[in-house]
């Protein structure tokens, strides 16, 4: 894409002068906002990148000489959510800001009392915020995220000198001991004080209700369950079908949010819907959204507009839910500040994003700062994919940089890498690093757990000779439990238990190194290790060997050129080739409708997670007989995708089944993000009928769902494949108009 040139600004040009004597129009507008931003590679995928700073130093220049209300009034795109949050701004405050410039704005939000700036944060629209950090250096949001805070109610959790920790228990077969263990882990390090928060394998009602009840169980039995809340990252929907079968068994409710109405629903949700549920929240814990530059255009609704001002409008979003909680409370008689804090997953997606250290840095500190410009609590995970220029030394440099910019908590696991998601983020030990270095605190009642409850750390908040032992938290939660068995049999029941943990792919630390902030040397050698195997994996590729084994292979491509252009530019792995297009019209023609069930097997992220012995042939095996024995009637032909995403399989569905009656389904087998020691593949599973294919985007990620972390170590093969059949049977009613 081209990149945007400004030179023939004029010193007394603001935006709206600059465009009426170029003449340009709302493209170039948003062009010229864009180019404000720093450098990012989704901002340039766009075209919406400067290309020189000459250019992004007078598109900023312009931007900081135009009015605050000129902006407010002229979005860049407006829908139902744009409205909803422009309706919901405080007017006096609105008011009170619109004649200055956005530059005397930036001066007052880095000068004046933080009691001041936040009397007029409830009038900032959020394209204003998004403009505002725009034009502020790296410096000066880290001193804006010092200055501003917004804690949680009853808690110190977001305020000033505390640090916290969302204990993130991922395991990759939803195993109640690997999340278990997990927790008491971070325990043992005195960290995890704002949420114990899972990201499920299966999104199935009853999986989810099952590891809720690992975390409340937990929770309960050592008296927290009003200290801290738990959570399942499953859709919204999903944990109040799980609220509703099991009352009072949830603790506060997740969902990842976007930042237009249509992205949005792309996660199958609507702005309505969410209000409703905003609503709903009137016990002790509320709402806990996530967000993340990026995931609005990855997932094709971009709408000509950077990613800033897409991030912005979610945080816009989460504010106006924050708002709905706060008074359904109040029409209650109850206090009415509510539990609603937002945790940005910064560098999830990938290099299509953007790249480096650096980007990462800038990114964390827009969104810290606009979370806090919208009057939130924010968290961060400060992450990266492993196809990313990014390694584990790399994301310490990061953590010193934002660190600074003060956000609420981090996520915290017991190493860098994530043993479900494959992916890195922030360790145990890395809170314990931060707390020594920038002099941070856990929130005060959990602390008071951790030093007299547990004894891992002293009255002066040094590690004691318990610091780094779970099996000695165990002991504890077998004796807060009733338990009066020795302790020696106690330990040694945790020390097998923790074994069998490890043995799954999920590690786990005791001790430290030489620092209480070391991991354990053998454990940084297997850490490192898997980072090493992913980046081997990343550019694996189809042995011709193995795909002549699948049955009925047919090998279609995409239309990404190699390795390299498939994982830097993903759009490439989300189209088909022409001579593929051309193939399946023709093969569409042969097959005459007999078929409502297609298979397709992509390399994604790893090859290797499907050519591995015992993993695509056991599900393939169970697969085929088990869809014919249900009813369904599949393909011959098994699609072989090389440089495949899952948005390939769509549109090769679309190319098969479009217009044909009654309901047809897509089976997309496809390697995971590498950086687990389990290469796992994930299967997508779509229905929708005819003329729901035949529509642009008419199926996409909202009429799929998805079994992850299949592999012979994690969730086998074989019940995977029973469990995609069981799905499907339950779809179409649900999914097929």
């Amino acid at each position: 894409m081209p990149a945007v040139r400004v030179h023939d600004a004029s010193p007394d040009d603001d935006l709206f002068a600059y465009l009426a004597r170029t003449g340009g129009d709302d493209v170039r507008r948003a062009q010229l906002i864009g180019a404000a931003n720093a450098f990012k590679e989704g901002d340039a995928a766009l075209g919406l990148a400067a290309a020189d700073m000459s250019s992004r130093t007078a598109a900023r220049r312009l931007l900081a000489a135009t009015a605050v209300g000129r902006l407010a009034a002229a979005p860049l795109f407006r829908d139902g959510l744009h409205d909803a949050l422009a309706a919901a701004l405080d007017p006096r405050a609105a008011a009170h800001v619109s004649t200055w410039s956005l530059g005397q704005l930036k001066t007052f939000v880095l000068t004046a009392d933080e009691a001041e700036v936040n009397q007029l944060l409830p009038g900032l629209a959020s394209d204003v915020v998004a403009c505002l950090v725009k034009i502020m250096s790296d410096a000066e949001l880290v001193a804006l995220g010092a200055r501003l805070f917004h804690p949680l109610p009853g808690s110190r959790l977001g305020a000033r000198g505390y640090l916290g920790a969302r204990i993130q228990p991922n395991s990759p077969t939803d195993h109640p001991d690997d999340i278990r263990w997990q927790v008491l882990a971070g325990w043992s390090y005195a960290v995890g004080d704002v949420v114990l928060g899972t990201n499920p394998v299966s999104s199935d009602p009853r999986s989810v209700a099952a590891v809720e009840a690992v975390l409340w169980d937990i929770l309960v039995d050592f008296g927290l369950q009003d200290t801290l809340p738990h959570c399942v990252l499953a859709h919204i929907e999903v944990q109040a079908a799980v609220e509703r079968a099991a009352p009072g068994t949830t603790g506060i409710w997740f969902q990842s949010i976007a930042g237009s109405d249509a992205a949005n629903a792309t996660f199958g949700l609507d702005l309505e819907g969410l209000r409703r549920h905003a609503r709903g929240r009137t016990g002790r814990w509320g709402l806990y959204f996530e967000t993340g530059q990026g995931a609005d255009f990855t997932n094709g609704h971009g709408r000509g507009v950077d990613m800033v001002v897409h991030e912005a409008r979610k945080y816009g979003l989460a504010r106006l839910l924050r708002a709905d909680v706060a008074d359904a409370r109040r029409r209650l008689g109850l206090y009415p500040e509510p539990w609603v804090h937002v945790n940005d997953v910064a560098g999830f997606i990938g290099p299509e994003v953007f790249r480096t250290r650096d980007q990462l840095v800038r990114c964390c500190l827009e969104d810290i700062a606009m979370a806090k410009l919208h009057g939130l609590m924010i968290g961060l995970d400060v992450c990266a994919t492993l196809h990313m220029d990014i390694g584990l030394d790399d994301l310490d440099w990061c953590l010193e940089r934002i660190a600074p910019a003060c956000p609420g908590y981090l996520m915290a696991l017991p190493t860098k890498s994530d043993p479900m998601l494959g992916y890195l983020t922030t360790a145990f030990q890395d809170h314990v690093r931060l707390r020594e270095r920038f002099g941070t605190r856990v929130d005060d009642r959990m602390w008071e757990f951790f030093r007299d409850r547990l004894g891992v750390v002293d009255a002066r908040g040094r590690p004691t000779a318990r610091f780094g032992d779970p099996v000695w938290v165990h002991l504890q939660l077998c004796r807060a439990r009733g338990d009066v068995r020795p302790d020696d049999v106690i330990a040694g029941e945790g020390r097998a238990a923790l074994a069998a943990v490890r043995a799954r792919g999920v590690a786990i630390g005791e001790g430290h190194g030489d620092r209480p902030w070391d991991l354990p040397p053998a454990l940084d050698a297997e850490v490192r290790g898997l980072c090493d195997d992913a980046k081997h994996s990343l550019r694996a590729e189809w042995r011709a060997e193995f795909v002549s084994k699948i049955p009925g292979a047919r090998r279609l491509a995409t239309c990404a050129g190699d390795r390299d252009e498939y994982i830097l530019h993903p759009p490439t792995g989300e189209a088909l080739s022409p001579a593929a297009l051309t193939e399946l019209h023709v093969l569409k023609d042969s097959y005459a409708g007999r078929f409502d069930t297609v298979l397709v097997v992509s390399d994604g992220l790893n090859a290797r997670a499907l050519m591995d012995d015992e993993h695509l042939f056991p599900f393939l095996d169970v697969l085929v007989p088990e869809l014919r024995a249900a009813g369904f009637a599949p393909a011959p032909d098994v699609f072989v995708l090389a440089g495949g995403r899952v948005r390939a399989g769509y549109a090769l569905g679309a190319a098969l089944f479009a217009d044909l009656p009654g309901p047809r389904r897509l089976v997309h087998v496809i390697g995971e993000r590498p950086g687990t020691m389990h290469h796992a593949f994930s299967v997508y599973l779509s229905a929708a009928d005819g003329l729901a294919w035949a529509r642009p985007r008419g199926v996409d990620h909202h009429l799929t769902r998805v079994i992850s972390g299949v592999a012979d170590t994690a969730y086998l093969p074989a019940r995977a494949a029973r469990e995609a059949v069981a799905i499907l049977q339950d779809m179409p009613s649900r999914t097929c108009p």
